[in-house]
């Protein structure tokens, strides 16, 4: 069975056409496909409303205009989210860290993924001193080969929950769970840490704001995405999710 939305079929020529654009994607046919469905459940949604525009892409930001609304961060919201994370509002802030990554790939079986990296966090919760060893035999990454050396680090510099933890872990501390990332389940311990001094609430706060309300508009989207596919008529595909470049 083809790949068709709404009775209109998504043929091979498109999918070539889109596929190189998701060349770093996991699956890339998948993201290819799973793209252009959307893109046309959008397009379809913008004829029936009459959304006009240029390009595709200035259709599809105008349809988003319109139909996704979400009011701007309040000062209580803002405020709340500077007071739980001290760790991205300081100046000077570092640590020295070290990891070892053991990497999600379609070819490894989660379940064994994640009980050999608990093994190897429990050979080193007993043997501490193992960890550059145990990094250079099991990480993914490359600073496997530098025993699971990241350097030093600044808040931000790591996606959120990597980032979140190490500047939570006292110095010297091995993390006492495995962190589980987009990459897959990590060990983590700091080595080293420079504390930072406080930013003013008032000199971030118009970079707070900004942040949460990106934050509430990809969560719209995502919302209306699931409310065009739902009520859709897609063949060939199961669509899982919607995480899509359409809305980054």
């Amino acid at each position: 069975m083809g790949i068709s939305v709404n009775g209109i079929d998504i043929d091979d020529a498109d999918i070539a056409q889109e596929l190189p654009h998701h060349d770093g994607a996991g699956n890339p046919l998948k993201q290819a496909v799973h793209e252009l469905v959307l893109r046309r459940l959008l397009l379809e949604e913008a004829d029936r409303l009459g959304v006009q525009g240029g390009s595709i892409d200035d259709r599809i930001e105008a349809l988003f205009a319109q139909e996704v609304r979400v009011p701007p961060a309040d000062d209580a919201a803002c405020r709340t989210f500077y007071a739980q994370r001290p760790q991205l509002f300081c100046s000077g802030a570092l640590v020295e860290a070290r990891h070892i990554l053991f990497q999600v790939t379609p070819e490894a079986p989660l379940e064994l993924l994640r009980t050999t990296a608990q093994a190897v966090l429990d050979a080193l919760k007993l043997a501490p001193e193992r960890f550059g060893e145990l990094a250079e035999q099991y990480s993914n990454c490359p600073s496997g080969a530098l025993g699971g050396n990241l350097g030093q680090l600044s808040p931000g510099q790591s996606v959120p929950e990597f980032d979140a933890l190490l500047f939570r872990l006292e110095e010297g501390a091995l993390a006492g769970h495995l962190l589980e990332t987009r990459f897959g389940y990590h060990i983590v311990q700091v080595l080293r840490r420079v504390e930072g001094q406080a930013i003013a609430y008032e000199a971030v706060q118009a970079q707070i704001a900004d942040r949460l309300s990106r934050a509430a508009w990809q969560r719209a989207v995502h919302q209306y995405l699931h409310l065009l596919v739902g009520r859709a008529e897609i063949a060939g595909i199961e669509l899982e999710g919607t995480a899509s470049p359409l809305v980054q």
